[in-house]
Parts: C-alpha cells; sequence; structure tokens
C-alpha cells in the first residue's frame, strides 16, 4: 500500500523546474480556496431560515468532530509527509508534522459531507465537495501530502459527517437559541432593512 501511496504521489507531485502558473494556481487551491468554506457558512446562515441554519450548526459540528479525529490519528500513527524523506520536489513550506489525514481536506470534506446529508443543503455541499477535489491535487502537488492522505481526510470527514448527523438533535436546538440570541440585536439594522434573514 504504501508502494502505491510514493508510485501516486510522483505521478502528481511537480517536477523539479515546476511551471509558476501551475504553482500559483496550486497555492491558490491549497492554501486560500479552504476560505470558501466559513464564506459559505456565513451567507447560508445570513440568508437562511432556521432550518437551514440547524444544518449549518450540525456542519460546524462534523468540521470539529472531524479535526479533532484528525488529531488523534495524526498522535498514534505519525506519517511522515513526502519532504520528510526526502520524496518528490517541495514547493510549499510546511512544518514537519504527521501528514495522514489532510486537515485540510478533512475540514472541507466534513462540513461538504455535512451538508450533502440534507436535501436542503446538498447543493451547497455538492459544490464544496467539488473544491475540495483541485485542493487534495495542490497538496499532493506542492509536495506536503500523500494521495492517501486525502482518502483519510475523506473516511475521517464521512465518519464525522454521520456522527454529527446522528447525535445533532442533542445541539443543534440549544446552540441555534443562543446563536440566534447573538445574531439578531447586532444584525438587527440589517435584519429590519431586509438585507438578511431574522
Amino acid at each position: 500500500m504504501e508502494a502505491l501511496n510514493y508510485t501516486l504521489f510522483l505521478l502528481i507531485n511537480a517536477s523539479a523546474d515546476p511551471s509558476p502558473p501551475v504553482v500559483s494556481m496550486a497555492v491558490f487551491f491549497a492554501e486560500y480556496a479552504i476560505a470558501l468554506v466559513p464564506l459559505a457558512l456565513v451567507a447560508g446562515w445570513l440568508r437562511g431560515d432556521d432550518a437551514r441554519r440547524r444544518f449549518l450548526i450540525e456542519a460546524c459540528a462534523s468540521a470539529l468532530a472531524a479535526l479533532f479525529a484528525a488529531q488523534v490519528i495524526g498522535a498514534l500513527w505519525p506519517h511522515p509527509r513526502p519532504f520528510m524523506i526526502g520524496l518528490g520536489t517541495n514547493v510549499l513550506p510546511h512544518v514537519a508534522d504527521s501528514s495522514m489525514p489532510s486537515d485540510h481536506l478533512t475540514f472541507v470534506w466534513a462540513v461538504a459531507a455535512s451538508l450533502m446529508w440534507h436535501t436542503e443543503t446538498r447543493r451547497i455541499g455538492s459544490i464544496l465537495a467539488l473544491v475540495g477535489v483541485p485542493m487534495a491535487w495542490a497538496r499532493i502537488y506542492l509536495g506536503v501530502h500523500f494521495p492517501l492522505d486525502m482518502a483519510g481526510a475523506a473516511l475521517v470527514a464521512s465518519g464525522s459527517a454521520w456522527f454529527a448527523a446522528r447525535s445533532g438533535r442533542w445541539f443543534e436546538e440549544p446552540l441555534l437559541r443562543v446563536a440566534t440570541a447573538i445574531y439578531r440585536p447586532v444584525f438587527a439594522p440589517l435584519i429590519r432593512r431586509g438585507w438578511v434573514s431574522p
């Protein structure tokens, strides 16, 4: 399995003299595309009703559970990044910690999988899941992750989305009440103008 992991990595990883435009595109997806997730969650909250907001809270819980699981996996099964073993080309500076699973992809796909669980949010969840595909490619291309790190992220994200969906009834309503109690006074001027949902 590790031999296959290395082989796939070398097929995707940048050459010793990579194209600057391709590197720039890869850096965008590897480092900055993740910002689309919180932007989507905020936009969904501002324009959504209480039912949709419950699903957004569930997606946040899925992300937190997934990131916690990723940290546990990294601690129990430390796996070196490609540049830590001198494999391939490293274009993106990164701390030398465990590679499995990718935190970036775990976060993005945990939110996406949770949103895809529900009909009302399936479309935006699918879009975010697709954003994760070039992100996965980019982090391998730039030399900071292996392909199996992305497979691990997908598994952890799927598990956390399932867990959040199954346990949501215990936390969604209380958190919705707290968040709404804060949101409505703060955004009252915009709510009155009809710019955001109450």
